[in-house]
């Protein structure tokens, strides 16, 4: 059964728009071991919402993993976890933090329970919310 994931990017960093424009990007840099552990739990075909933290603080779209199980090119060391996704679609209307944090339904994702974690994974159930608050 696959799995489902939110990645946050700092968008003065890397957007959804540099996704898009780029076609595919490596999702590295990331030095959390939670979230470590979530890349390398992630298989190619998985989806994940693309989250603009920072500025925006929301939801703007879905992106696919499109290689899984390498190793983070920035990392001299090899310890560190790494993917390849691709952007899928933009959602319909994006989904704000606050809009997350005002959902019952979700009081116990990642994204709330753990504000920090860069990679988080959700239930099949708290990706149809968040969906459903996209408008699709």
């Amino acid at each position: 059964m696959p799995r489902y994931w939110l990645m946050k990017s700092e968008p003065f960093k890397y957007s959804w728009d540099d996704l898009v424009a780029e076609g595919e990007g490596t999702w590295d840099g990331v030095r959390n071991h939670r979230a470590k552990n979530n890349l390398a739990a992630m298989e190619v075909g998985e989806e994940a919402f693309f989250y603009h933290s920072r500025e925006g603080l929301e939801i703007v779209g879905i992106a696919e993993i499109s290689v899984s199980g390498i190793t983070d090119p920035t990392d001299p060391e090899n310890k560190w976890a790494a993917v390849k996704v691709k952007a899928k679609r933009k959602l319909k209307n994006p989904v704000t933090l606050k809009q997350i944090k005002a959902e019952p339904r979700l009081a116990d994702c990642e994204l709330i329970r753990l504000g920090r974690l860069s990679v988080a994974e959700l239930t099949p159930e708290e990706w149809k919310v968040i969906l459903e608050l996209a408008g699709e």
